[in-house]
């Protein structure tokens, strides 16, 4: 049986638009400039990630103002949903080392013999 997964709205919304943000710029890119669909997803993907290898650029006016919004609009959505996504992760982890925590307390005070002074 695999284990359930739960994922909240916020975490949703930050991959629904990580994933938007990638597919706008993979579908303008592909029109654009008529690159293969790998192509302009590898693109979209190193722009918003601000890694921009170099091997690939936009070749006409219409892509270079594309893909100054592009960057200005992915870059923010790209960070503000890895930090929304990583900051949920911490959160579960905090919560569930909390009930572990509170547990093993719970546990210690139980083997404790009670003495009423």
């Amino acid at each position: 049986m695999l284990p359930k997964i739960k994922i909240n709205l916020r975490v949703s919304a930050a991959i629904s638009a990580l994933v938007g943000m990638i597919t706008i710029g993979t579908v303008s890119y592909h029109f654009l400039e008529g690159w293969p669909w790998v192509r302009c997803f590898y693109f979209s993907v190193a722009t918003i990630s601000t890694v921009g290898y170099g091997d690939m650029y936009p070749t006409n006016d219409a892509s270079r103002i594309f893909t100054a919004l592009y960057i200005l609009s992915g870059v923010g959505i790209a960070l503000t949903s890895l930090g929304v996504i990583g900051s949920e992760y911490i959160e579960g982890r905090e919560k569930k080392l909390l009930e572990k925590e509170k547990q093993l307390l719970e546990a210690r005070d139980s083997e404790q013999p009670h003495n009423p002074s």
